[in-house]
């Protein structure tokens, strides 16, 4: 299976929808479409909407963490949402939840980030 990354800014902030699988033979593609984005400068915080995301490795976790460290060098906060259960302990296990917080689906990510309509 593959990944597709789907990335839509929402005011000052980047939802970055992952499908399929973040591995090491994708995990490349995300991170360089990630950093394009956060390097426009548009964008304060992100948020992760990994509903379809089937399957994560270290390597993706090492994307997503990378990430972390960029946009909040940049005073912005990442979130993420609508984690399925394997892609959520392997969050649980590597300590990401201590660092970013957890929502049960992108309205309530927003909200979060005090992004108002």
């Amino acid at each position: 299976m593959s990944l597709q990354a789907e990335l839509e800014h929402y005011r000052n902030v980047l939802i970055v929808r992952l499908r399929g699988e973040l591995d090491h033979h994708t995990a490349d593609i995300v991170r360089n479409k990630m950093e394009a984005e956060i390097m426009r400068g548009d964008s304060h915080h992100i948020i992760l909407s990994l509903k379809d995301l089937q399957f994560m490795d270290s390597s993706g976790l090492g994307v997503i963490l990378g990430r972390y460290k960029q946009v909040r060098s940049k005073g912005g906060k990442m979130v993420v949402c609508d984690v399925n259960p394997s892609v959520y302990r392997l969050f649980e296990m590597s300590g990401l939840f201590k660092i970013m917080s957890i929502y049960d689906n992108e309205r309530m990510a927003i909200s979060s980030l005090e992004v108002v309509s």
